[in-house]
């Protein structure tokens, strides 16, 4: 599929000079395999880099650094990165341990993986899936792998849509390359995929990302940082006037799943610039214990994120709600630990890191 797609798209021809460092940046989120809805197939990156050779690219960079809690050496391993690079004779660049570069993206001025600056021709290969906080996660947002962790939570402080538009004049993406075989539209983390078995091939950054939301029944201003990033001058998001082409239009619409569930969630958290990996592990421990049975009479609010460190409460989870009654440490502490952790306050037990 990968290969029938890129040809037809003729990245070779897009890209040009075969001397061109070519960086591919898929979605290594955390340590889970593919199946589950969260990375990058590896089958799908050995097909682009199969193609690139086959047209004598050789300058290849793998590069990606997963979110902060996560280590992107296991990553590699776990999704099958760290093999694919040695059989294929790739360079593997875990972005955690680069150094970064100050850049000024449209007047913000954000710190950026060194890995990234080197690149001529940039290939981005998310995956097409839901984010508890932002809704969709694709193109625009996968690019937040290529900073350093101290620059992640900074983004997450700043309120998550802003700086991704900006980080849109920072990393040029030059083609992207969807993974929509089984991404999960409701956790960025995986673990519910939605078997579509699509890939999506595009150039404008913004118009993939509306075009997602159109696909996933949102409106744009549903996902804030498209339009901030169109109003940047980072691409379009007009629809109406794109060429979009299907190879395979399939027979029947997708079926999606309940994706305002998340959002019903998302209502029981008091989020307050909380990351990604903490905020990601919430909702799914959220989500099963509301399906035991356990949220059903449930009207505390959980605390989580940055924006309660020093802070006194009641609940919450993480070390940033160190200050409150009854907290959960880590940083982040795991879906299990969290999903242990309330379901014992919630039935009125002492939890041991009460």
């Amino acid at each position: 599929m990968t290969e029938r797609l890129l040809q037809e798209a003729d990245l070779a021809g897009m890209i040009g000079d075969r001397e061109k460092r070519i960086g591919i940046k898929p979605n290594l989120v955390s340590a889970s395999p593919a199946f589950e809805g969260g990375t990058t197939h590896p089958e799908v990156v050995e097909g682009l880099v199969r193609y690139l050779q086959q047209h004598g690219f050789y300058n290849l960079a793998i590069m990606e650094g997963s979110w902060v809690g996560g280590r992107t050496e296991d990553a590699f391993d776990v999704c099958g990165y760290r093999e694919l690079a040695e059989r294929l004779h790739v360079e593997l660049i875990d972005a955690q341990k680069e150094k970064s570069v100050t850049k000024d993206c449209g007047g913000m001025e954000l710190h950026i993986c060194r890995c990234a600056e080197h690149v001529d021709f940039m290939i981005n290969v998310p995956v097409l899936k839901g984010h508890c906080q932002t809704r969709i996660t694709c193109a625009l947002k996968n690019m937040k792998g290529l900073l350093p962790n101290g620059e992640k939570r900074r983004f997450h402080a700043m309120g998550l849509h802003r700086p991704i538009a900006h980080l849109a004049l920072g990393i040029r993406q030059d083609f992207i390359l969807v993974d929509n075989i089984c991404g999960d539209l409701s956790f960025e983390d995986g673990g519910n995929p939605t078997e579509m078995n699509r890939l999506l091939a595009a150039a404008d950054p913004v118009l993939c990302d509306a075009y997602v939301c159109r696909f996933l029944h949102y409106q744009t201003r549903d996902v804030p940082y498209i339009g901030m990033a169109e109003t940047l001058g980072a691409g379009s998001s007009d629809l109406d006037r794109a060429v979009i082409r299907e190879l395979n239009k399939p027979e029947h619409a997708a079926e999606l799943p309940e994706l305002g569930r998340v959002l019903k969630l998302a209502e029981m958290a008091e989020e307050v610039e909380s990351c990604s990996a903490c905020y990601g592990y919430l909702i799914p421990a959220l989500d099963m214990l509301e399906k035991e049975g356990f949220l059903k009479n449930f009207k505390e609010k959980v605390c989580i994120g940055q924006g309660f460190r020093g802070k006194n409460g009641v609940l919450g989870v993480g070390r940033c709600t160190a200050g409150f009654t009854h907290h959960l440490d880590g940083c982040p502490p795991t879906e299990q630990e969290m999903y242990v952790f309330l379901k014992n306050y919630i039935a009125g037990k002492e939890s041991p890191q009460d």
